[in-house]
């Protein structure tokens, strides 16, 4: 069996992972916006973009996401397998993986904007990242058999 603290190790490294992630989507959606609307003031300006600009709404699905990952791991509770699981499934439902049966519609903002951001190379690079990390505690817990259902 996977060690809970084994898991939270793989579950902190995931969510480090998906905040690069994040900074490059943000970094497409910051040119995007740019192109449009002209240059952000700095960071005070584009902190209020994100927080409150159509242009960057498509990005709030995995900021959640992304919170509440971060509350999990900093919670003085055991992890296990569930927790894997759980973020697993969380993120196949954003990315609109092949085995997600959903009709695309509740994340089809953040599909269309991801799908814009996905030629960059570094959203390429720190997408391979997450999901490298996702597999190996996938495969961590699976191996102790704590994956099934």
């Amino acid at each position: 069996m996977t060690a809970p603290s084994e898991i939270r190790t793989q579950l902190n490294a995931l969510a480090a992972a998906l905040r690069h992630f994040h900074s490059a989507l943000l970094d497409v959606a910051k040119s995007e916006y740019e192109f449009r609307e002209g240059p952000v003031g700095g960071p005070f300006a584009l902190y209020s973009l994100v927080m409150n600009h159509q242009s960057f709404q498509w990005l709030r699905p995995l900021s959640g996401l992304m919170a509440t990952l971060d509350e999990v791991t900093d919670s003085k509770a055991d992890l296990s397998a569930r927790n894997v699981r759980d973020v697993r499934q969380a993120l196949g439902l954003l990315m609109g993986g092949p085995d997600i049966n959903d009709d695309g519609a509740q994340f089809a903002e953040f599909r269309a904007g991801y799908a814009r951001a996905s030629a960059d190379p570094r959203v390429k690079a720190t997408e391979a990242k997450w999901r490298e990390l996702l597999e190996v505690a996938s495969a961590g817990v699976a191996a102790s058999g704590g994956l099934d259902a």
